[in-house]
């Protein structure tokens, strides 16, 4: 075993066959953990959110949090609501992206795809940034390490998800559980020292800053519309449940929003009985904590710490839906098709490698800083709930199905109360950097489409439809043979033919090797191989670990062992793209053929490119 191959089994665990995709289902106890912790780590940042808005119109105006809380609960139970529906008419996975795109058109379907990628990238950004300022209010002194830290949070959770989506499931029970329970608490402990007689400090004075008006109001109120990110999750990851998908799904979307409310609430409430303020350096959850418990409680630490575990954890929604998400929009040909692969622990290691690599930057570029980056954060999610909503009206309009009236009501509610909030955040947030998204959007959709532009024009090069036949004379099988050829090929298109045809003239015995992945139709495949190079024999390759270099390798290798002492050409079949930023969107399986070659010591091997 080769140094990388034994670092990569110990950090995330020997390949997985792909006979064990079932196996790596979650409950719904795991489903809560892994697809939820995003929403529900919201209640550690919400209520600041808005709390830091109305602090700006003097603490007087702080008292308008609760009513502000009630209002976001509402739209919680109505956004609840519409993805009940979605998901019992999507029961194979309903994500935004899939419904806007069969009901509301293509471009509408890239809009909430790339609205999605997105939230998802900021999710990771916030809820890491959020998460280590928890740890950093508990610890002062950690404060000037604020980015090296986000890092390495990113970074640690990137290796569990990379262990595959059982296993970090089972990994992230326990902390999710612990900070719901240590709210629960805090909350229970809040109520009773207020009813056993606790008067808490009046406000200090807060300098006004900004009048207070509608616009002010509906401002905090989108602040805190925060708390609802991730709840899309469960609808766009139906299909990691055990079965009954649909029905797990269904009832952990409920389960979750019954406990996000509740707590959301609580919180909210005991933010304003105990008069708490925004303050530098300590997150409202942490006042709390101290107000109720008592700075040397050794509670307060723990709630501190179950905070920054749930906060760290949200990021695992995005780790868990965003390579799901890719997988989606690259099988529809509008991202990198390396997106679309299962990776060794049956997960999508590209999409999660891509995730941590883009909330990393962000995170340098915006320093760890929370409130820097929740302005951007809610228009994503709300211009994909919108366009989600909007395409269910539009498929029970179609369908008609049993109780279809009701269906389209309660998505067609959802629908208007999503646009009304995202124009609002959009008003409200635009110049704080909202303005960022509203102009990636349509960049990310142009990207889209400039990749599936480049596809088809692939496609278009490489084709053989309408190749005729190809009749060629039984190649004689020669008693003493002087240069063997093994031909590898993946598709079967124009340059694997010009690599065939190179075979044919520098070798005396030729066999093509094929890798099936787990994707292959072995009958299509074999009769039109025999239509257009009847007279090489195709071998077909089982991978069940999903791996083209091994199987090829051992067989390239048993092959030349056959053949002793004399030279054996390895033919690589390859296209060379117009410009040299689009290699990028192929599979570089060449370069990593050649390299494993090199290393069972294979003397000849050749490249026979196809320039498109």
């Amino acid at each position: 075993m080769s140094l990388y191959s034994g670092l990569k089994n110990l950090l995330i665990g020997r390949s997985l066959p792909t006979s064990a995709h079932a196996e790596e289902r979650l409950s719904r106890a795991a489903g809560l953990a892994v697809l939820s912790s995003d929403a529900l780590s919201s209640v550690a940042y919400a209520t600041e959110e808005i709390l830091l808005v109305l602090v700006m119109a003097g603490s007087g105006a702080l008292s308008l949090s609760q009513p502000i809380a009630i209002a976001i609960i509402a739209l919680l139970a109505i956004v609840i609501l519409s993805y009940r529906q979605t998901i019992k008419a999507y029961p194979q996975g309903g994500g935004s992206y899939i419904v806007a795109r069969e009901n509301l058109g293509l471009v509408p379907g890239l809009v909430a795809g790339a609205s999605l990628m997105i939230d998802y990238i900021l999710t990771v950004t916030v809820s890491i940034s959020a998460g280590t300022a928890a740890l950093t209010s508990a610890v002062p002194a950690l404060q000037p390490y604020t980015v090296e830290l986000c890092l390495l949070f990113i970074f640690l959770v990137m290796l569990a998800n990379l262990r595959g989506l059982r296993e970090s499931g089972n990994l992230f029970m326990l902390p999710t559980y612990t900070f719901v329970v240590s709210v629960f608490i805090l909350i229970g402990l809040g109520f009773l020292k207020q009813a056993t007689g606790y008067v808490a400090p009046d406000y200090p004075q807060a300098p006004v800053t900004e009048s207070l008006g509608l616009f002010f109001v509906l401002k905090a109120f989108s602040a805190g519309c925060t708390a609802l990110t991730g709840v899309e999750a469960i609808s766009d990851g139906v299909m990691a449940f055990k079965p009954p998908e649909w029905k797990n799904a269904r009832s952990t979307l409920l389960a979750m929003g019954a406990i996000l409310g509740t707590m959301f609430l609580g919180i909210t409430y005991l933010a304003h009985s105990y008069h708490i303020m925004p303050e530098e350096g300590q997150t409202v959850v942490s006042q709390l904590g101290r107000q109720i418990l008592g700075d040397s409680n050794p509670a307060y630490y723990f709630i501190q710490i179950a905070t920054l575990l749930i906060l760290l954890l949200a990021a695992n929604t995005s780790f868990a839906d965003f390579p799901r998400l890719c997988y989606f929009i690259a099988r529809d040909g509008f991202l990198p098709r390396q997106l679309s692969l299962l990776g060794d622990r049956l997960v999508y290691s590209n999409g999660i490698i891509l995730l941590s690599l883009c909330a990393g930057f962000l995170i340098i570029v915006f320093q760890g800083q929370t409130n820097a980056v929740i302005p951007l954060y809610a228009v994503g999610v709300f211009t994909s709930f919108t366009l989600s909503q909007a395409g269910m009206v539009r498929h029970w309009l179609n369908e008609r199905t049993a109780g279809w009236r009701s269906s389209a009501i309660i998505n067609g509610l959802g629908a208007v109360v999503t646009t009304v909030v995202l124009i609002t955040i959009v008003l409200t947030k635009f110049l704080l950097g909202a303005w960022m998204v509203v102009i990636a959007i349509p960049l990310v959709v142009y990207l889209f489409l400039s990749i599936r532009r480049h596809y088809r024009y692939v496609a278009r090069r490489l084709s053989i439809e309408g190749l005729p036949p190809r009749s060629y004379i039984p190649r004689p099988k020669v008693e003493v043979v002087t240069h063997p050829a093994v031909v590898l090929v993946g598709q079967l298109h124009q340059g694997t033919i010009e690599a065939l045809d190179y075979a044919r003239l520098i070798a005396d015995e030729i066999v093509a090797v094929h890798v099936d992945t787990g994707s292959t139709d072995h009958a299509s495949l074999q009769q039109r191989w025999q239509q257009l190079e009847s007279d090489i024999p195709l071998v077909i390759l089982d991978s069940p670990y999903r791996s083209l270099a091994e199987p090829l390798l051992k067989f390239i290798q048993d092959y030349e062992a056959e053949h002793p002492g004399i030279f054996s050409t390895i033919i690589i079949p390859g296209f060379v793209t117009r410009n040299w930023w689009e290699g990028f969107l192929h599979n570089q399986t060449s370069i990593f053929l050649r390299l494993g070659l090199r290393s069972k010591r294979s003397r000849v091997v050749t490249t026979v490119r196809y320039y498109l």
